[in-house]
């Protein structure tokens, strides 16, 4: 892509920033496989997703889960019932209407989520501590817009768990 004058007169590069977004998303997916490592026999990354995002909405309905992970409603039934199997997450009747049913998690799913997000907020942090604090501020503000231009809310105090990384059609599908 073509370099461009950016309004405050410095060139913008496309390029070079996708090419460093990249290469960050790398890490931040090596970060991720490494905080799943405890519990890789339990669950895939697409399930731990899932769990993820059950963890942030609460009791879900299918199809809305189906359309907050971009998966088939059957594909999020596939893992949903993996899931539950293993003891991480279970169905329930939506109280607000007894015809519908909600998906939500366990104790044992909860704990998961717990975990594996400390191993990730701990490895990320010793990542950041080696960062100059100018460029831990740099970060912040680049990450801010980043987030912001992609569509993703800022993980704010009282959502403990958040979502970490945007999940593709390639790793939806994986479990």
């Amino acid at each position: 892509m073509p370099e461009r004058a950016a309004p405050d007169g410095a060139t913008d590069d496309v390029e070079a920033v996708t090419h460093a977004v990249l290469t960050a998303s790398r890490l931040l997916v090596a970060v991720s496989a490494r905080s799943l490592a405890a519990v890789e026999d339990r669950v895939t990354l697409a399930q731990f997703r899932m769990l993820v995002v059950l963890s942030t909405r609460g009791a879900t309905k299918l199809v809305a889960l189906a359309g907050l992970l971009h998966v088939a409603p059957s594909t999020a039934m596939r893992m949903v019932d993996r899931l539950i199997a293993a003891g991480l997450a279970d169905r329930q009747t939506n109280p607000a209407n007894r015809r519908e049913t909600l998906l939500r998690l366990t104790d044992e799913g909860r704990r998961t989520v717990e975990d594996v997000t400390a191993r990730r907020r701990t490895e990320i942090a010793v990542i950041v501590e080696r960062l100059p604090p100018r460029q831990r501020a740099a970060l912040v503000d680049a990450l801010a817009a980043f987030n912001e231009a992609g569509g993703e809310p800022p993980a704010g105090e009282p959502e403990p768990y958040p979502l970490g990384w945007a999940l593709d059609g390639a790793l939806a599908h994986g479990g």
